[in-house]
């Protein structure tokens, strides 16, 4: 069925960048005449629901990469729930939008009611105005999807966030952004009261059966039962207007707030769900991204949406691997995207080699993944991993596809629309396997997926999109072959004795050893050599009683014999646990500054 996808090109105010264009996206193998006269075409598709295995040969890749190049063009205007989810529940009311699950009850909504709910609410935002912006902090609940789905329709837009965010963090959140409205659940609005107190609207949602009541707050429940199903139009919303506004992690610095518009995501994450993902309407699609965090709106929300898939939605409590596995082979999702982390605690499950039957296609993302991981992963389950690269700041960068050569670690080549080049210190290109600046070429275009700069913020957007190129702020190198590798975040990299030494191969190393379950790499200040390596490691089962003098001899012995021997961590740390984000990342930062604020 072809999903309309009306095709935008991004700009937004503060950055005249704007260009009026017309608008386009298709529904995939769409035959309701209807939903054609209302929503404007092209005349070529998507690819529809062709697998990759559809295409024969080595350049399987590059046929679908230039067929998802072609619909990568701008236009006009663009609404999510407009364009795309009304549509679909039109054409297919009844088929599930998302599958929720918390490992005991089973919900399933479908498009028809996801959209219905939306109009709902955005009715009941709109009254007497929308916000203009609203932090939404919401675990995964069906209400989070409303709400991004009802700010698209009434004009709102969204800043999602943890719901680990503190007062102080909210706080921030608020002054910087100029939000005038937040949604979270009832035991936030507790904790948050007094931080929102100058915010116009407040709204609280139970994540039980039964909202609590809260002075100066409104609750969810009652706005939706005192609305009609929809009494407010759908803004006419540009591909230029800001959608979403995204916190950085915060894991180099103040968090930096990111404008992505109707458009950069809109037209830029086809690539996302067509080319990466793969998907199409039968899938049933996991990703384990918390809803704080950009890469919860890449694939929980337009990814599956554009594709007219289901998102299948597990509330575990925390991240259990066991509880995971059991949740692989009791439902049928078929697409797995989650960070190296969660496959690392997969592989080292107990009831792994039992494997799971409906998979067919997994991706990864966040970081690097180890070869030794994606060995374990083929072996049992007959499926590769299929690593994918992205920021905040942009769509998904560069990934690897079924019909590319598998290089476990590489993060790929380069995704349709983006130009990506490896620079130095003077804005020189680089040839292979040279070492430099991750960037991407705006010379001759400028991707659609890429935001034009940080809000409120001159000063850094200036210092990332310099000499014709948008920096990263990441360490990589490509080789003979076009496979980009990365090294490590720019400041991440530990230079020692005039050697340039990135974390991840380290870790990797380390990882390949059987005493150690997880590591983490960081540079700590050394009187001779600058700095050096040192790494924290936690201990795999089997191991956390031996001798730890030893073990680490036995360790730093590994990693001079497995890699360059002036890698090696001269120092080793033996802990219980890393810090990480909510998404799984390790904050290699706060173990960087721990060792040099000794």
């Amino acid at each position: 069925m072809f999903l309309a996808v009306l095709c935008t090109f991004i700009k937004w105010y503060d950055f005249k960048m704007a260009r009026g264009v017309h608008a386009v996206h298709q529904l995939l193998h769409l035959t309701n005449k209807a939903v054609f006269n209302r929503v404007p075409l092209l005349s070529s598709s998507l690819p529809g629901c062709r697998r990759y295995t559809d295409f024969s040969g080595s350049d399987s890749h590059d046929v679908k990469r230039e067929r998802i190049i072609e619909k990568l063009k701008p236009a006009e205007y663009f609404n999510l729930t407009r364009d795309i989810v009304a549509p679909w529940a039109e054409h297919k009311p009844s088929h599930p939008a998302l599958l929720v699950t918390d490992g005991h009850n089973k919900l399933t909504i479908s498009y028809h009611t996801l959209v219905s709910e939306a109009k709902r609410f955005a009715s009941a935002l709109s009254n007497p105005h929308p916000p203009a912006l609203a932090l939404v902090l919401l675990p995964k609940m069906p209400q989070w999807w409303v709400v991004n789905l009802a700010g698209a329709w009434c004009g709102t837009i969204i800043c999602p966030g943890v719901t680990q965010l503190t007062a102080k963090d909210v706080s921030y959140r608020v002054k910087h952004s100029g939000a005038d409205c937040i949604i979270c659940t009832a035991d936030l609005a507790q904790a948050l009261d007094t931080a929102t107190r100058g915010l116009s609207r407040r709204i609280l949602v139970s994540e039980g059966s039964q909202c609590k009541y809260r002075e100066g707050w409104e609750r969810y429940e009652d706005l939706m039962n005192s609305s009609e199903e929809c009494n407010v139009e759908c803004v006419n919303s540009k591909g230029s207007d800001v959608a979403q506004l995204f916190f950085t992690s915060g894991t180099t610095g103040k968090p930096k707030m990111v404008p992505h518009t109707h458009g950069s995501y809109g037209v830029g994450h086809i690539t996302t769900s067509r080319y990466w993902l793969d998907l199409c309407e039968d899938d049933l699609v996991w990703n384990i991204s918390d809803t704080g965090w950009a890469k919860a709106a890449w694939s929980s929300l337009y990814a599956p949406i554009m594709a007219g898939a289901t998102a299948f939605v597990h509330q575990m409590v925390g991240f259990n691997a066991e509880e995971m596995m059991q949740a692989l082979r009791d439902y049928p999702v078929s697409v797995l995207c989650a960070p190296p982390t969660v496959y690392r605690a997969l592989v080292q499950g107990a009831s792994f080699h039992s494997g799971f039957p409906s998979l067919r296609h997994c991706v990864s993302a966040g970081e690097p993944l180890n070869p030794e991981v994606m060995y374990e992963w083929t072996k049992v389950t007959g499926l590769s991993i299929y690593e994918g690269f992205g920021q905040t700041e942009t769509t998904l960068l560069a990934c690897v596809v079924p019909g590319m050569r598998l290089r476990p670690g590489s993060m790929g080549k380069p995704a349709p629309g983006y130009d990506l080049k490896v620079v130095d210190d003077s804005y020189q290109e680089l040839g292979p396997h040279q070492e430099g600046y991750l960037a991407i070429n705006l010379k001759n275009s400028v991707p659609v997926g890429l935001f034009r700069g940080y809000l409120n913020d001159e000063e850094k957007t200036q210092e990332m999109f310099v000499g014709g190129y948008y920096l990263t702020g990441d360490k990589a190198y490509y080789d003979e072959d076009g496979y980009f590798w990365f090294i490590g975040r720019s400041d991440d990299v530990i230079i020692s004795s005039g050697y340039r030494i990135g974390p991840f191969e380290v870790e990797s190393c380390l990882l390949e050893h059987p005493a150690v379950a997880e590591s983490a790499v960081v540079s700590s200040p050394d009187s001779l050599r600058g700095e050096v390596v040192k790494a924290f490691v936690i201990l795999a089962e089997g191991y956390k009683d031996a001798d730890h003098t030893a073990l680490i001899i036995s360790l730093q012995q590994h990693v001079k014999k497995n890699t360059a021997p002036y890698k090696y961590p001269r120092m080793i740390e033996i802990v219980e646990t890393l810090p990480k984000t909510v998404s799984g990342k390790i904050r290699r930062v706060e173990l960087r500054n721990q060792e040099w604020g000794k």
